[in-house]
């Protein structure tokens, strides 16, 4: 997984009535643009994430 500072972050739902939840990438904490990241959730709780096979990186939303 690699991804760059401004990129979105995709969790998806583990469980069955579990949300997808989306965050943006505030920093890059490993080499190369690998993780751990440093993120900001919707409601703007910041967590630093390693994720999973379940997520998915995404370059950010113009607009």
């Amino acid at each position: 997984m690699h991804a760059e500072k401004g990129d979105e972050l995709l969790v998806h739902g583990r469980v069955v009535g579990q949300h997808d939840r989306t965050a943006r990438i505030v920093e890059v904490l490993g080499s190369r643009g690998e993780p751990p990241y440093r993120v900001r959730f919707e409601d703007g709780h910041e967590a630093v994430v390693s994720p999973g096979p379940d997520s998915v990186v995404r370059p950010p939303r113009e607009g």
